[in-house]
């Protein structure tokens, strides 16, 4: 998989892969985006203290040490689980301009990358991670999750992780009134979700999107 870095609208990385024409995040703003859709209207908006938060790609790791630094300031205890099938490497994740060096942020999320795969790492005391190389589609999702970041590719460039068979999967796998999110908000994907037994709301979208989606299991 080829990867090319590119600049985003608020100054941060991301990733662009030639083979599919698709970018890891937002072009208004990688950064933004995650805050938006993953912090704000997933981890925030869950009112639990405990959660078990699940993934579906790990990527650039940035929204995985966004929801690090979020439990120092809510006290919130995460176990994470992220699916990543193609990991970057070394000299990829190093280039990331997410967090300025020397910071413990930027600390945090190297030992996120660096962390072993298909093994539990204690990142903090609140926040554990196993990070699984592993494909969504084929995968048995490991455990009962209060939160689901829903981060694969577009559905044009990746339409097998959108069907209404995986989000069946997902909703089997989330507990009582878990929480689902994700950029995307077109129809099918949305009647998809439905389809899965998720009550599914059009909310408003990060910036460059005026509309994402959250899904809840009744």
């Amino acid at each position: 998989m080829k990867r090319t870095l590119k600049i985003t609208a608020d100054g941060s990385h991301t990733f662009h892969v030639s083979d599919i024409d698709e970018s890891y995040h937002s072009l208004h703003g990688a950064i933004q985006e995650s805050l938006h859709v993953f912090i704000k209207e997933g981890f925030l908006f869950h009112p639990g203290r405990e959660l078990r938060i699940l993934e579906t790609g790990f990527g650039t790791g940035l929204n995985a040490a966004l929801t690090c630094m979020e439990t120092g300031k809510t006290g919130k205890k995460i176990r994470y689980d992220s699916l990543e099938l193609y990991p970057l490497a070394a000299n990829e994740y190093s280039q990331l301009n997410y967090f300025e060096k020397g910071t413990r942020s930027r600390e945090i999320f190297i030992r996120l990358h660096e962390c072993e795969w298909n093994r539990s790492v204690n990142i903090s005391p609140l926040f554990n991670i196993i990070k699984l190389q592993c494909n969504l589609v084929t995968c048995e999702l490991p455990g009962k999750y209060e939160l689901v970041y829903f981060d694969a590719f577009s559905p044009r460039a990746q339409p097998e992780q959108w069907r209404t068979e995986i989000f069946r999967k997902i909703h089997n796998a989330m507990t009582s009134g878990g929480v689902l999110v994700t950029y995307c908000a077109s129809g099918k994907v949305r009647r998809n979700m439905e389809e899965s037994g998720l009550l599914v709301q059009k909310i408003p979208g990060p910036p460059g999107k005026r509309e994402m989606i959250r899904g809840v299991k009744k």
